[in-house]
């Protein structure tokens, strides 16, 4: 935990004067889709992962695989800043940087992160509907949904925002009425 706080604060300025680089260009919007785009390849590659973090391995070769990896698929200012991270010895940091520019992109954007748990898949009107009550709740112009499924809820849902969880599940409510009678008994 203490090693991811720590990334955390040090991917921070990286991550800033990336979105900086992206609002004078007006390409923040693209940078988050090659943010994400990263984040995907990484998580589904942990031999990429442990390339790019190793120190065994020189720079130019960590240039040269991302360059292949992601240089066609991404905008020339990203492809940049991540040649600039393997320059500054930082390249390990890349998964973080890009998770806080995402999140940075959602402030800046006024879009807020819902995982979403439900029991069975849900119809698009149900996730319009979800998505219209997470507003409501948190004033937030759009909403970013994480769909999970857990079929012991029985029904209904869980909406977690940050900190702040929203049960509106047949099972939270069974245990709700449970802990109101054992505590009326």
């Amino acid at each position: 935990m203490k090693g991811s706080l720590v990334n955390a604060e040090i991917a921070e300025p990286y991550a800033q004067a990336m979105m900086s680089i992206a609002e004078s260009h007006k390409i923040t919007r693209l940078v988050e889709q090659d943010c994400r785009t990263v984040l995907q390849i990484l998580e589904d590659s942990s031999e990429l992962k442990a390339f790019i973090s190793s120190p065994v391995i020189q720079d130019e070769d960590k240039k040269s695989v991302l360059n292949k990896i992601i240089g066609k698929n991404t905008h020339q200012y990203f492809c940049n800043f991540v040649m600039l991270l393997i320059e500054k010895r930082r390249i390990a940091l890349l998964q973080a940087v890009c998770q806080r520019y995402i999140d940075l992109a959602r402030k800046l954007t006024n879009t807020v992160l819902a995982e979403v748990t439900v029991t069975t898949e849900i119809s698009e009107e149900q996730r319009s509907a979800i998505s219209d009550k997470i507003k409501g709740l948190t004033g937030a112009e759009s909403v970013e949904m994480e769909i999970g499924k857990d079929p012991d809820l029985i029904g209904g849902f869980i909406i977690k925002i940050g900190s702040q969880v929203f049960d509106a599940s047949l099972r939270g409510q069974l245990r709700r009425i449970s802990v109101s009678l054992n505590g009326t008994l």
